[in-house]
C-alpha cells in the first residue's frame, strides 16, 4: 500500500524564526488533532502552507525544507499578498460566510480574489503531484482548496483523492449565490470519496450538483466525469481520552479547586469561542441579559465566563464586531452588575490547555450557540472532559455537533427568549438528570473520537468502485480499430439519434436546435462516397424539418413513426391501427403537469411526452414516479406502452419503435450498418440491428451496445475520424 498524503490550507506545525534559526512545533487545533492518529501511525507525508514567514534564500528554504521533513511535512510557499486574496479575500470574504449563511457578510468585490483562489489551489496541486507516487492515497480538506482535488485529477488522472468539507455545505439557494459554483462543485468532484460532518450538508451538496451540473445522486454515489463519487458522512470527533486524562491531572484539579473556592455558592456558566461573527456571540450576550432579566433571582448568583480567542486580527471587520461585542458585554454588565458581582467576565485571549480543561470541569453549564457551525468540538472537549459525570451543554441546533448530541438542551440562538428559558432549565437541572444526560453524551463522544472519524474515512477512501457501476469506456483502441473498419465499408449506412448523442439534452424541445458545427459534420459524412446517415429522434416531424431538411440525411420522427428517407422526399408514417386513446391519456398527463411548475408535454401524432428537464428536479422526480404509476394502470391492457427516457416520459402505441426504421431502409447485402444512441428507447434500434451491425452507446447507462463513448462529444470526435 503507498502513503498518505494529506493537504490542508495550514501545516500541522507552526514555523517561528528566532534569533536566525527556525523553530518548529506542533499545532493545536482540530484538524491537526484529528488527523495525528494517521499522520503518526502509517506512512504519510502532510502538504500545506507553513504560515508567515520572512523572505527566505534558496539556501534558507532548503534547510526550512530538511528540517520539516523531519516531521513528514512538506510546504507550499505563499506570499502575503496571496494569503491576502486567497485566504483572507476569497476563502474567508467570500465561502466561509456563504457556507455559514450570512449572505450579508460576502464580499461583493470577491471577483479580484478568485483568480488568486484559483492560483493557490493549482500551487498546490502542482505540490502534491511532486510527491505523489503510484499507490499513494490523497487527503485533502477544507474549504480553502476546493479546486485541488479536480486540478490534481488532470495532473495525477490515476490518483485516488479525497476531499473532507469541514464546515457546513449551504442550501443549494444559497449555494448558487456565488458566481463561481460551478467551478467549486467540479472542482470537489475530481475527488473519489465526499466527506461531510451530517447528513444535511451532504443533501444540501446533492441537490447543488443536481440543480447546477444535471448531476442526480443514486443515494450516496453518484457518476460525473466517466468516474464514480461517493459521498458519505464522517462525524469528526475528538482525542476525548486524552480530555478526559488531562481534566483527571493534579495540575487541572488544583485549577478547578481554585476556581470553586472563588465563585463561592454561584453557578458558572462558560463559553468559548474563536472572535466570529459565525459563533452566535452578540446573541448569546442578549440571551444572558434576557435571563437576568426574566429571572431576577440569578442576578448575582451567577458568573459568566466568556473566552473569546482573537482571530483574524488584521481584517477590518472583525475589528468592527469585535467593537460591537465589547459595547454589548458592558451594557448587560452596566445593568446587572452589583459591588461584588459582574454577571459577564469576557476574556479576549487565548488561554493554555490545562486552563481550557479546568473551565470544562468547573463549569455547571456549558453554552455553545453558534448561529451555525460545521461541527463545533467545543461541545465535544467540554463533555470529554467532565470525568465527574456531572455538567449540561446547552447548544445550538444549527451546530453540527447537534445531530450526534441529542442530549443537549438544544436551542435556537436567534431566539433570545427560549435561549434564557434553556439557560434557567440547566441551571435548575435535577443532578440525576444531569447525569443521565451527560452518560449519554460521554458514551457518544468517547466512541465516535478522532481516531475513528479518520480511520472510517481512511478506510471508505480504500475501498473500490462499486463493480456494478464501472462499465468502462471503450478503450481508445478498439474504438479506433471500429472506425477503420467502418472506413474501409464500401457502403455504409449511419443511424444516429439526436437527444444526448449528437447534442446534449436542453431543457426544451425548442432549445435544442442543432449547432452549426454539427450540420458540418452530418453534411460531411452524407458527402463521403458510400455513405448514408440518418438522424432519428423523438422530436415531431415539424421540427426534424426545421432543424435539418435541407441537409442530405434521411430523417425519422416520433422515433420512427414518420421516415422521410431521403432529401426531397416525403414524410410517411407507420401503419398502426389506430386509436382515441389521447382523449383519456391527455388529461392526467395535463392534471401532472399542472402540478409540476417547469414541466411541459410535448403531443405527437402517435405519442405524448412529459419533459421535467426546467422542474424542480425533486419534485420532478416524484412527479415522474407518480405519473409513471398512473399511465401503466391505465394502458393495462391497451396497444401502448409507458417510456421513460432522461427527464422525460411518453406513452407512445405499441410497435412504434426506432428498430422499425430497419425494415423500412431495407437491409441489404454488403451494407455495413452502424447505429448510435443514448437511452433506452435506441436500445429497440439496438436490439433490431441485423448480425454484423454495430451499436455505440452514448453514456454511462445500461446497455446492450458492444461500445461505448462518453458523452455527445465523444460521439462527435468519433464519427469525425470516419472522414479521415
Amino acid at each position: 500500500m503507498g502513503r498518505l498524503l494529506i493537504v490542508s490550507n495550514r501545516l500541522p506545525v507552526t514555523v517561528k524564526v528566532e534569533e536566525g534559526e527556525f523553530r518548529i512545533t506542533p499545532s493545536a487545533g482540530g484538524l491537526a488533532t484529528g488527523m495525528r492518529g494517521l499522520h503518526e501511525g502509517s506512512d504519510s507525508l502532510w502538504v500545506g502552507w507553513p504560515g508567515e514567514l520572512p523572505r527566505l534564500s534558496e539556501a534558507r528554504r532548503e534547510e526550512l525544507e530538511q528540517r520539516l521533513a523531519e516531521f513528514r511535512t512538506a510546504p507550499v510557499y505563499l506570499s502575503q499578498t496571496e494569503v491576502n486574496r486567497y485566504y483572507e479575500g476569497f476563502a474567508n470574504g467570500v465561502l466561509w460566510p456563504l457556507f455559514h449563511y450570512l449572505t450579508d457578510r460576502v464580499r461583493s468585490d470577491a471577483w479580484k480574489d478568485w483568480q488568486t483562489y484559483s492560483e493557490v489551489n493549482e500551487r498546490f496541486a502542482q505540490r502534491v503531484a511532486a510527491e505523489y507516487r503510484p499507490g499513494d492515497t490523497v487527503w485533502v480538506h477544507d474549504y480553502q482548496l476546493c479546486l485541488v482535488p479536480v486540478l490534481l485529477r488532470q495532473l495525477v488522472p490515476e490518483a485516488r483523492i479525497g476531499f473532507f468539507l469541514h464546515i457546513p455545505f449551504p442550501s443549494s439557494d444559497v449555494f448558487r449565490i456565488v458566481p463561481w459554483r460551478t467551478e467549486i462543485l467540479e472542482g470537489i468532484l475530481g475527488s473519489d470519496l465526499v466527506g461531510f460532518h451530517t447528513y444535511p450538508y451532504l443533501r444540501h451538496f446533492s441537490r447543488s450538483l443536481n440543480l447546477l451540473l444535471g448531476v442526480e445522486p443514486d443515494g450516496e454515489r453518484l457518476v460525473y466525469a466517466n468516474r464514480e463519487v461517493r459521498l458519505g458522512v464522517f462525524p469528526m470527533g475528538i482525542d476525548a481520552t486524552r480530555f478526559s486524562a488531562l481534566a483527571e491531572s493534579a495540575e487541572v484539579a488544583a485549577e478547578v479547586q481554585s476556581i470553586r473556592e472563588e465563585l463561592g455558592k454561584r453557578k458558572l456558566l462558560l463559553g468559548v469561542d474563536r472572535l466570529d461573527y459565525t459563533k452566535g456571540l452578540p446573541e448569546r450576550m442578549l440571551a444572558m441579559e434576557r435571563l437576568l432579566e426574566r429571572e431576577p433571582s440569578w442576578r448575582g448568583r451567577i458568573r459568566f465566563i466568556q473566552v473569546v480567542v482573537p482571530s483574524r486580527t488584521k481584517v477590518e471587520s472583525y475589528k468592527a464586531f469585535r467593537r460591537n461585542l465589547d459595547e454589548l458585554v458592558g451594557r448587560v454588565n452596566g445593568r446587572y452588575a452589583t459591588i461584588d458581582s459582574v454577571p459577564i467576565h469576557y476574556l479576549y485571549q487565548s488561554v493554555s490547555e490545562h486552563q481550557l480543561v479546568a473551565l470544562y470541569r468547573a463549569a455547571d453549564v456549558m453554552l455553545v450557540t453558534p448561529l451555525r457551525d460545521g461541527m463545533n468540538l467545543v461541545a465535544k472537549e467540554f463533555v470529554a472532559s467532565r470525568s465527574d459525570g456531572d455538567g449540561v451543554l446547552v447548544l445550538s441546533e444549527f451546530a453540527g455537533a447537534a445531530a450526534e448530541l441529542a442530549e443537549a438542551l438544544q436551542v435556537n440562538p436567534y431566539d433570545a427568549d427560549a435561549a434564557a428559558m434553556a439557560i434557567h432549565r440547566a441551571l435548575t437541572m435535577p443532578r440525576e438528570e444531569r447525569r443521565t444526560r451527560m452518560e449519554a453524551l460521554q458514551r457518544r463522544v468517547f466512541t465516535y473520537d478522532a481516531y475513528r472519524w479518520a480511520d472510517t474515512f481512511w478506510k471508505r477512501l480504500q475501498e473500490p468502485p462499486a463493480a456494478e457501476v464501472d462499465r468502462m469506456l471503450s478503450p481508445a483502441g478498439p474504438m479506433q480499430e471500429l472506425a477503420a473498419r467502418l472506413r474501409a465499408a464500401k457502403h455504409l449506412v449511419l443511424i444516429l439519434d439526436y437527444d444526448g448523442t449528437l447534442a446534449p439534452y436542453a431543457s426544451s424541445p425548442q432549445l435544442a436546435e442543432p449547432d452549426e458545427e454539427l450540420k458540418r459534420l452530418l453534411k460531411a459524412l452524407s458527402s463521403r462516397p458510400g455513405t448514408s446517415v440518418h438522424v432519428v429522434s423523438g422530436r415531431s416531424r415539424e421540427l426534424m424539418s426545421r432543424w435539418f431538411g435541407r441537409l442530405p440525411l434521411g430523417l425519422h420522427a416520433e422515433h420512427g413513426f414518420w421516415s422521410r428517407p431521403q432529401l426531397g422526399g416525403e414524410w410517411r408514417p407507420l401503419k398502426v391501427r389506430a386509436l382515441e386513446w389521447k382523449r383519456r391519456i391527455l388529461p392526467l398527463i395535463e392534471l401532472v403537469a399542472a402540478r409540476t411548475p417547469g414541466s411541459l408535454i410535448e403531443e405527437k401524432t402517435a405519442a405524448i411526452t412529459w419533459y421535467y428537464r426546467m422542474a424542480d428536479p425533486e419534485l420532478g422526480a416524484r412527479r415522474f414516479e407518480e405519473l409513471r404509476r398512473l399511465l401503466e394502470k391505465e394502458v393495462s391492457g391497451l396497444p401502448l406502452e409507458v417510456m421513460t427516457g432522461p427527464k422525460s416520459l411518453e406513452i407512445r402505441v405499441r410497435g412504434v419503435h426506432k428498430g422499425a426504421i430497419l425494415d423500412r431502409l431495407g437491409a441489404k447485402r454488403g451494407i455495413t450498418l452502424l447505429a448510435m444512441g443514448d437511452d433506452a428507447t435506441d436500445e429497440d434500434l439496438f436490439g433490431a440491428l441485423p448480425a454484423g451491425g454495430t451499436a455505440v452507446h452514448v453514456g454511462r447507462g445500461p446497455s446492450s451496445a458492444a461500445y461505448r463513448v462518453a458523452d455527445p462529444a465523444a460521439a462527435r470526435r468519433f464519427l469525425a475520424s470516419l472522414l479521415a
